[in-house]
Order: structure tokens, then C-alpha cells, then sequence
């Protein structure tokens, strides 16, 4: 256990004789007029109110006598070389007593403090230099210190230079070199953010952070690889920053009672770092904050505050005789004016829960061992925690010390053991590193510990740790390196050095600052500020250069390393490099580049002329027929004039459309378009070849880029259909129906069915309505009477549909359906066969024609259908008459009207044709339908007038 030692009552020195207060605000040069005059002495003590800043002081003193004759003293850290002359401490931790040549506190009008200010008041008079003693501070502590120190000699020095107030701006528009201040952890971090995204780049200094953190952020200002500082008032003494403007945003903060307005002083504490030396600063409040009032700007600027009218003050002579004695000696009330008992601090506050502590109060039964109680008391609560929680911290300190006489090394062990992680982020970082400091502070009390040493050494290397892995979060997420590294450069001047990498990517001094696709360059989001033109425009020679060399790469490319996109864009290698617009013709769309103006001259012709030669020949190699059709020479008259109108729709016409000029074309003629691969089908004049994938995305795609087509619905969904090898699909009401036409499929109300497999059903249908009763041969299997005929089996299955899709899909073609009871159907059909087999000879030598009827048949009524709607104005469509071999399939005219009438796997249904479409035989070879059926979607047909057949 510590020795006790007691405190005996011991006089207030108050006398001025050989003491200067040293007065004025920031930027005066105080704290280095302190350092010079201490190392003129041959021995002295200084008091700092900050750790950080006695470690700056330590080590400018060491510079100047010697590292040997300075010691550095912190509640967490002891540096005491034998013989040293010279301490620098924090004001907590100055001795008691100093038998010093020279005694220097700064920064003195902390006196006035609540938390802090009873220590500065008792190191004021108490402390003495056998030769000197500067006090230094604010000239707001000038009257209270002549008040309580008579005779005392006053400096004060004038600022260096100017403070004026640049009013309000965003944090996105302050200048290069600002501090922006805030008051608590959470609104730094935002702004360190925002000021991240748009300007590249902050450090951040918080009160809580460890002063190896600490120098590390401000070092990352200090050397410029960032233009601006995020602080809390943590700035406001001690840092020499090199800051042209502080930005305020916020103007309230939480004093550990309640939340306040800044007072005039602490506005101008922090203010007061702007401007160093002879350079003028400048402050100002973000707009986040309300204006400065004018009164207070010109206090800020003049450095006019209202003095310090009394100090805090708590009494040292304290009474160990028992807790109570404690309690009320340290309640006791100064006796000289200007002195003001100071609110309990932390100390206090934990003393006050410990003596409820029943085993603590027990434990405390001797002078000695109250005096031990308050020594751990001044454990500082580095945590930030709930008093009750602190004090427990305490009272397991202090039943060691009184039982073995050390800090249980196993529990001390295991609460450092806790804090030796660096993973995490900021916030665990950050606690980590105040746990650890709760530690440091125990190690360096060797009274407390059996082996100091060994955890003094333990615990500052945990903490450096923690520092080192917090600098690093801190700089990871509030400062991007990049960005800071170009812009110092920038500022000096430097010539920056480009490079683009084969895969396009372009560093500027080692850092990616965008990407070359094609001939365009595309900055990283990330590369924008205000000095984003600067650092693109470092990469432009670069960039001159890799367009000359890529255009070269593009003319000499063979067609493989081009591609056409869906959305009309042309790659070269992947990369965009043009897209393409309607033209004159819709089979001829023209090009327009996608590159940067540093491609420019003949470069540019060079390449504008490769793509265009590419496109030209993908059209004409995708959709060779139609551009054979639009070269021919040999065609004349009523040919070409029908090519121009198959070529302006892209390879597909319906007959109906072009009935009179197909009627007026001779053999002569229909055989110069056959041989560019035109089909006249049934219901269709098209091109075979065309019905493919490949064609047909080509074919959707040059007919969006003449109609504006991108944005209709359903472009691009229809072709993959061709590609599944569909023969019929269910439409949908979300699809233009001009995007079925161009891949291949006729719309027909609730499905769209290939054309080509159209033709195929035409095929089917025409031999059943050519036939007649009593006719020679096998009747056809479609054939019911010469004017209606059934649904097949080969009809569904070269459709790939169902019953009813069937019945739609011929409604759609202009057909109607009679509603024929199965029965009827059935002895109808075995009547006619018969009769065929009677005429054809002995029973058993002609066909036999199975006919499927409906089971359910006799379970349900059935009703005829309503008859389609003649079309009155349409014109009739006529068949031209066989003309020989070149068109044996197409149908002779027939003077009844055809019906059809679905059977299979239904009721015997007849369907009377109400004016349909000539049935032409088709000239592709038979195709295999898949089964696959998708369901019915409830979309209206395609208007198409029902025309009789003549």
C-alpha cells in the first residue's frame, strides 16, 4: 500500500512580486516565449493544460538543452532521466512543490473553468520560481490576476496579425486551409464526410483522441495531403496549425451540464487560430449556423471579451481523519474574494458514491487509508462513463491497494487484454483507446503497482497500436488519397505524370482517375471538386496520344471486332465507339461517333469512315436477301415496284395488301422475285431467309432507329422467341403488335403465330376446301363438305396449340366456326367415306378416315358460333389461276365458301368462312413445331376484313 503522507495547511501565495502574466490572444507567440525563457534558467517546470501540447513543449525543449536534462510528466506518461533539470507537465500533474529557478503555467484563464479551473487556481498560488514565474493566457484573466496578486507585472503582447469575418458560407465553397469546428464526434464525422466527397479530403482532431492519433491527423494538414481540418474546440489551445480560416459549424455546445451558446471568449479562443505569424486569418460560420451578431464580430476581431471576474477554487487543506472529516474539508468555502468553491469534479463526484459503499467505508478506518481513497480518486474517468460505474472502477482499485498493498495484476491483466484488438472502426477504436488510458494512468502510479515498469511498457505499446490502427480508420474514411496527392502536386506546380493501361484505365502519378472506353473518357465519380479540370486536363496529352493509336488500331480491325447492340450502339472491341440514327432509307441508318473532341482530323475520318464501312456490310450480310432485292437490276414494272414495298417493310407483306398487284404480275415476273428468295404464301408475300434470330433482331432494330421504337413497348422481346424455336406464342397487351411482324409472327388476337407456319396451316386448309363430295380419290382429312372443313390433329401440332388457340388463331385469319353436334359430324363423316369406298371399288381397297369426336359430346349442348362480320368495303381478293409448275400448290379458285369445323378432342364444330384469305401452297420444306403452348393473354386480332374467295 502507498505511504501516507500527509498534507499539512499550507498559505496561499498571494503576492505578484517576481511574477509576470503574459497576456494577449492567440497568435502572440506566448508559449514560445515561456519555452525560451525556461531554457535560460538553469532549472524550471512548465504547466500545459493539454497532454498533447506538453509533448510538443518536451520535445522543443529537448531540442534546445538536450534530452538528457528534460522530463516529461502526464497523469499517463513519465519520461524522468536521473538529474533532469527541466520538467514539462500538465497542469495536473506539476508538483506540489518546486525548488525551481522558474515556473511557467500556461494558458491561465482555465482558472475560471467549472471542471478544471480549481486546479489552474491552486498551481497560481501556490507555485513559485526562485527567480521567475510567467503566467501566461488570455487578457481576459488581467483583472482577477491583479485582484488576488498584488504587485504583479503585466505584459501584454499584441497579435501578430489580423483577424477579420468573412460572414457565412457552405462547407462545399470554404477556401483551401480552414478549420471547420463542431461540437461533438458524431457532426465532425459528417462533415469530415461531406468535405471528403467533395473536396478530397479531412483530418479530424476530437478532445478524445490519443496524442499520437492526434499529431498524426494534424500532421496529414500540416504537410498538405489535405486543405482542411474538422475539429472540436480541441483546437482551440495549444495546436500551432498553419489555418487561413475557421468555419463555424455549430455555435452550441454541451459543457457537461447542459447545452449553451459559445461565449464571446471561447468564440475567439478558437477563431484565434486562424492566421500564423504576420499572415491574417480569417473566421466565419457555415450555413449551417446564423450569422454572426456585429457586436460580437467586432469583439472577435478587436479581441475585446469580458474579463474573468472569479476563479475556481477548492481547498487543499484537507482532513484525512475519517470520509466525513473529507467530505466537509473539501466543501469548504474560500475566504478571499474573487475565489469561488468550485462544483465537485470527477474526483469528487466518485467520492461521494464511495462512501455509500459499505465494504469501502470499512476499509477506510485510518488516516492513512481515507488519504488512499482520495489518491484513487483522481483516477480520471477517461471513458466518459456514468459516475456510479467509474467509482466501482475505483473501489476495486482501492480494495487492493488496501489488501495487498498492488493492484491485482490478473485483473489488471485481463482488462488490458480486452483493450489489445485493433479491429474495429472508428467508435471501437476509440473506446478501446480510453479503456487503455484508464490503464496508462494506473501503470504510471508505481505506488499502486508491483511491476510499474513492466505494464508502463505494456500499456503505452497497446495504445500506440490502437493510435496508430484509429489514425489509419480515420485517414481511410475521411481522406481520399487519390485525390489529396494530385492536389499537391497540383499546388506545387509539379508536372503530373498520365498513363493509360491496356485495358483503358488512366492513372495520373500512379492514381485512377477515370476509364477510356472507346474514344470517350470517363472520369471516376469520386474525381470532381474544384480541381477535378486540373487533374483531367494532366491526363489529356496522355489521351491525344492513345486516340491516335486507337484510331489507327480501329481502321486496320478486321468486321469480327465490331458488333452492333440491340440499342443501336456500335462496339469495337467491347468498347462503344459509335451509335446509330435513322437515314435516308431504313435499310441505310447513318453513324454518329461517340469520342471525345481529341480525336479530331484525319483520326477521326478514319474512324468514322471504318464504322460506317462496318455497318454498311453487317446490314448487308445480316439481311442479304433484302439487300440483294434493293441492288436488282432485272427487275421492271410491277416486280420492282412490289420489291420497293418488301423492302420498305422489311421482308413481310401481307398479301391482302398488295391483292391487286400480285393478281396483275405475269410468271415472267413472279419468277425474277422468286429468285431473290420471295415467297408467295397463302396469306403472305416474305422472305424465308429473313425468319431466322439474327435477321430479325437486325430487321426490329432498324425499324425502331426510323420509327423512334426504342421506347415502345415490348422492343427486344419478341425475336428471342425465334431463337426458342416458338411456332406460336400468346401475345400480350404490352407489346406493340408491329414488333410481331418484324420477327416473323402474325398476330391473330390472343396468339401470334409464325408466318411461315401459317403457310403450313394453308397447306392443310386448302385441300379440304378444294375437295368435294363424290370426288375421286381419298377424301383430304381436313374435308368435310366442299365449304366448311375440320380441325386436325397436324393443324394443333404444327401450331403448337391447343383446341381453343386453334379456334382463335382461324377466327383471327377471317374464318368463322359452326357449332355441329359431334354425332352429327361423326355420321356425317362416315356417310361420305362410305360412299367413297363404294365408288372406289370392293369394300376394304379405299381409304378409311378415323375422325376424333368430343367423348363429352352428349353432355353438353352445343351452339353454333356467330358468323364473322363481312367487311363490305374491303375489295376482294382474288387467286390468280395455277399458272404451272412454278406455282402447282396455289389453289384453283373455289366458287363456295369454305368453312372449318373443330373436332378433334371437341364437339364436331364446322366453321363457315365468312371471306377468308386465298389458301397459296407455301414453298418452304415442313418445319417441326414444338408442343410447347403458353396461355391464353386477352388481346384483341388484328382488324382484317374477311374476303370471299372467288
Amino acid at each position: 500500500m502507498p505511504a501516507f503522507r500527509s498534507q499539512p495547511p499550507k498559505p496561499l501565495i498571494l503576492s505578484g512580486r517576481g511574477v509576470t502574466a503574459v497576456l494577449g490572444p492567440t497568435n502572440t507567440g506566448k508559449t514560445h516565449y515561456a519555452i525560451e525563457r525556461m531554457a535560460a534558467h538553469s532549472s524550471g517546470v512548465i504547466g500545459l493544460p493539454l497532454r498533447l501540447l506538453a509533448r510538443e513543449v518536451y520535445g522543443r525543449m529537448v531540442d534546445k538543452v538536450g534530452v538528457q536534462h528534460v522530463s516529461l510528466v502526464t497523469g499517463e506518461e513519465k519520461i524522468t532521466p536521473p538529474g533532469a533539470r527541466y520538467s514539462v507537465c500538465t497542469v495536473e500533474a506539476m508538483p506540489q512543490e518546486a525548488n525551481v529557478a522558474f515556473v511557467a503555467i500556461d494558458e491561465v484563464q482555465i482558472a475560471g473553468d467549472l471542471e478544471r479551473g480549481h486546479v489552474f487556481t491552486d498551481r497560481i498560488l501556490s507555485l513559485r520560481g526562485r527567480e521567475e514565474t510567467l503566467l501566461l493566457g488570455s487578457a481576459t484573466a488581467r483583472g482577477i490576476l491583479e485582484h488576488l496578486l498584488p504587485g504583479i507585472t503585466i505584459v501584454e503582447r499584441p497579435r501578430l496579425s489580423e483577424l477579420h469575418y468573412a460572414g457565412a458560407k457552405k462547407i462545399t465553397r470554404l477556401p483551401r486551409r480552414t478549420a471547420i469546428v463542431a461540437f461533438s464526434a458524431d457532426e465532425v464525422y459528417a462533415i469530415a464526410e461531406l468535405v471528403r466527397r467533395q473536396r478530397g479530403g479531412a483530418a479530424v482532431v476530437l478532445g478524445a483522441l490519443s496524442p499520437r492519433t492526434r499529431n498524426a491527423q494534424v500532421e496529414l494538414y500540416q504537410n498538405g495531403d489535405v486543405d482542411y481540418l474538422v475539429a472540436t474546440d480541441a483546437i482551440g489551445m495549444g495546436l500551432n496549425l498553419d489555418v487561413d480560416h475557421v468555419a463555424f459549424a455549430q455555435d452550441r455546445k454541451f459543457d457537461g451540464y447542459s447545452y449553451r451558446q459559445l461565449s464571446a471568449s471561447e468564440f475567439g479562443q478558437i477563431a484565434g487560430r486562424a492566421g500564423r505569424h504576420l499572415r491574417d486569418g480569417t473566421f466565419g460560420v457555415t450555413g449551417q449556423v446564423q450569422p454572426l451578431p456585429d457586436d460580437l464580430v467586432h469583439r472577435l476581431e478587436s479581441h475585446v471579451f469580458e474579463p474573468i471576474k472569479i476563479l475556481q477554487w477548492r481547498s487543499k487543506q484537507l482532513d484525512f481523519s475519517n470520509l466525513k472529516t473529507l467530505q466537509a474539508s473539501l466543501e469548504q468555502i474560500p475566504s478571499i474574494t474573487g475565489l469561488t468553491r468550485a462544483l465537485p469534479a470527477v474526483d469528487q463526484r466518485a467520492l461521494e458514491h464511495l462512501v455509500n459503499d459499505f465494504e469501502v467505508r470499512d476499509l477506510a478506518s485510518s488516516a492513512a487509508n481515507v488519504a488512499t481513497l482520495w489518491d484513487v480518486c483522481s483516477l480520471p474517468d477517461y471513458r466518459r462513463i456514468a459516475p456510479a460505474q467509474h467509482a466501482d472502477l475505483i473501489a476495486t482499485i482501492y480494495r487492493d491497494l488496501i489488501r495487498t498493498g498492488s493492484v491485482n495484476e490478473d485483473f489488471l491483466a485481463e482488462q488490458v487484454r480486452r483493450t489489445d484488438s485493433t479491429d474495429g472502426e472508428i467508435d471501437t477504436l476509440s473506446a478501446r483507446i480510453s479503456q487503455i488510458r484508464t490503464w496508462t494512468y494506473v501503470s504510471n502510479r508505481p505506488e499502486w503497482l508491483a511491476d510499474p515498469t513492466h505494464w508502463q511498457e505494456k500499456t503505452r505499446e497497446i495504445e500506440d497500436r490502437l493510435s496508430d490502427a484509429l489514425h489509419e480508420r480515420l485517414t481511410k474514411r475521411f481522406v481520399d488519397r487519390r485525390t489529396s496527392v494530385l492536389m499537391k502536386r497540383l499546388r506545387e506546380n509539379a508536372m503530373l505524370e498520365a498513363e493509360i493501361s491496356v485495358n483503358g484505365d488512366v492513372f495520373v502519378e500512379g492514381h485512377h482517375i477515370g476509364q477510356l472506353a472507346g474514344f470517350r473518357f470517363v472520369a471516376d465519380a469520386s474525381a470532381d471538386g474544384p480541381d477535378a479540370k486540373a487533374v483531367i486536363a494532366a491526363a489529356q496529352k496522355a489521351l491525344a496520344l492513345e486516340f491516335e493509336a486507337r484510331a489507327a488500331r480501329l481502321h486496320a480491325s478486321g468486321n469480327s471486332d465490331f458488333a452492333i447492340g440491340s440499342d443501336g450502339t456500335v462496339r469495337w472491341l467491347g468498347d462503344p465507339v459509335a451509335r446509330l440514327v435513322a437515314g435516308d432509307h431504313v435499310l441505310k441508318p447513318r453513324s454518329v461517333l461517340l469520342a471525345d473532341e481529341q480525336l479530331a482530323g484525319a483520326a477521326r475520318d478514319f474512324v468514322a469512315a471504318r464504322i460506317d464501312r462496318f455497318v454498311n456490310h453487317h446490314i448487308a450480310t445480316v439481311l442479304k436477301p433484302l439487300d440483294d432485292l434493293t441492288r436488282a437490276e432485272d427487275l421492271d414494272g410491277l416486280s420492282r415496284g412490289l420489291a420497293f414495298r418488301l423492302a420498305e417493310s422489311l421482308g413481310v407483306l401481307f398479301r391482302r395488301d398488295v391483292a391487286e398487284m400480285i393478281k396483275d404480275l405475269d410468271q415472267s415476273a413472279r419468277a425474277s422475285l422468286r429468285k431473290y428468295g420471295i415467297r408467295f404464301g397463302a396469306y403472305h408475300i416474305f422472305m424465308p431467309a429473313l425468319l431466322k434470330p439474327a435477321p430479325a433482331e437486325l430487321v426490329t432494330l432498324l425499324w425502331a432507329l426510323a420509327n423512334d421504337g426504342f421506347a415502345k413497348p415490348g422492343y427486344g422481346d419478341v425475336t428471342p422467341l425465334l431463337a426458342a424455336g416458338r411456332t406460336s406464342v400468346a401475345t400480350s397487351p404490352e407489346v406493340d403488335r408491329e414488333f410481331y411482324r418484324l420477327a416473323g409472327f402474325r398476330f391473330l388476337g390472343k396468339r401470334a403465330v409464325r408466318i411461315d407456319i401459317l403457310e403450313r396451316l394453308a397447306d392443310l386448309i386448302r385441300p379440304a376446301l378444294q375437295w368435294k363430295p363424290g370426288a375421286q380419290g381419298m377424301r383430304p382429312e381436313a374435308a368435310y363438305d366442299g365449304r366448311r372443313f375440320i380441325t386436325t390433329t397436324g393443324m394443333l401440332s404444327i401450331l403448337g396449340a391447343t383446341q381453343d388457340d386453334i379456334e382463335e388463331i382461324l377466327k383471327g385469319l377471317g374464318y368463322r366456326a359452326d357449332a355441329v353436334p359431334a354425332e352429327e359430324a361423326q355420321t356425317h363423316l362416315a356417310g361420305l367415306d362410305a360412299a367413297q369406298a363404294e365408288n372406289a371399288g370392293p369394300a376394304g381397297t379405299g381409304p378409311v378416315v378415323e375422325v376424333v369426336v368430343s367423348r363429352t359430346a352428349a353432355d353438353r349442348p352445343l351452339k353454333p358460333t356467330a358468323p364473322a362480320v363481312k367487311d363490305e368495303t374491303a375489295p376482294a381478293e382474288t387467286v390468280a389461276p395455277v399458272e404451272g409448275p412454278a406455282e402447282a400448290g396455289e389453289a384453283s379458285p373455289v366458287a363456295s365458301e369454305a368453312a372449318a369445323s373443330m373436332v378433334a378432342d371437341a364437339p364436331a364444330d364446322t366453321a363457315e368462312t365468312a371471306g377468308v384469305e386465298p389458301a397459296v401452297a407455301p414453298e418452304t420444306p415442313a418445319e417441326q413445331p414444338t408442343s410447347a403452348v403458353e396461355p391464353d393473354v386477352g388481346v384483341e386480332a388484328e382488324a382484317e376484313a374477311p374476303r370471299p374467295v372467288l
